[in-house]
């Protein structure tokens, strides 16, 4: 085992890697290589000054503590945003990458196997797992985001160096299954009861790049005529099961269908419900069957 050393430590996820096929992954890996050397190489950080390892749908990368860290942080909030906006906008929707991104410091030893331990870099996996960070993605428009160690936020990013503007970076407290992890969030913090899981409530299916999915609520008390409400869903079923279907209401007057006659409310109707007197075809006794 080595001496622990100190380094900055990078760390790059893809959003949602393991909901793609083999194809995919193998794109997404060779895209996140890309997006990660060439935000190096805009930071000046040349590839003898940084170890990477691979992670499957991540990327990890030991940078020698003499590199800039100013730098580095103005490469991610801008170079990896622009990258990412170019990839996806040419992509299908399977094929385009969101990453989760943190930038921590400490110290790193090298074992017996080639493997790194430490407990900073445990830290900075930690808050690259977090449901937090998660959850903040799912609201980024460029597809990225940041957070970055309260050692990194206290050493570097609290002094407003050019490109690097501290008032964008929010104080959060990350639960851990090793206890509160302080950090700092660049952008808005998510709110603080929304469910910070890997899949958020009301967030539409799909692949990447997935946004919530929107919601309008019905105002109670009120009436819509039918040019409003022919879109609007069906309320829920009895204890929460799925809607029967579309509703129709009819206020004042008459609907004609062609064939038979309903009068009054009715419901169960095609597995809808329908209120008012509605006319199929000629409104006659003999007609209603």
């Amino acid at each position: 085992m080595t001496h622990p050393v100190s380094r900055t430590i990078l760390l790059l996820d893809i959003e949602r890697f393991s909901d793609r096929d083999d194809v995919e992954q193998a794109y997404l890996r060779r895209m996140l290589y890309d997006v990660t050397d060439r935000a190096l190489e805009t930071a000046g950080i040349d590839e003898t000054l940084r170890t990477r390892a691979d992670r499957g749908d991540s990327v990890m990368e030991l940078i020698d503590a003499n590199a800039p860290v100013t730098a580095l942080l103005r490469a991610l909030l801008t170079e990896v945003p622009v990258q990412l906006r170019a990839l996806n906008r040419m992509a299908s929707r399977s094929a385009q990458m969101r990453l989760r991104g943190v930038v921590a410091g400490g110290y790193v030893t090298v074992d017996d196997l080639d493997g790194w331990v430490g407990s900073d870099l445990n830290h900075a996996c930690r808050l690259l797992d977090a449901a937090l960070l998660r959850a903040a993605l799912r609201e980024r428009p460029d597809d990225f985001a940041l957070c970055v160690s309260d050692s990194v936020y206290q050493g570097v990013v609290r002094h407003d160096h050019p490109g690097v503007p501290a008032a964008d970076f929010h104080q959060v407290t990350v639960g851990t299954k090793n206890g509160p992890l302080t950090a700092w969030l660049h952008g808005p913090v998510p709110p603080a009861g929304e469910d910070h899981g890997e899949r958020g409530a009301g967030e539409a299916p799909g692949g990447s790049g997935d946004r919530p999915a929107p919601t309008t609520p019905a105002t109670p008390g009120t009436t819509r005529n039918m040019e409003d409400t022919r879109n609007r869903p069906a309320p829920a079923a009895h204890r929460g099961a799925p809607a029967p279907g579309p509703v129709l209401d009819v206020n004042g007057g008459s609907v004609s269908f062609g064939g038979g006659y309903v009068a009054g409310d009715q419901h169960g109707v095609s597995g809808g419900q329908v209120t008012g007197d509605v006319v199929m075809g000629s409104k006659t006794d003999g007609d209603r069957s």
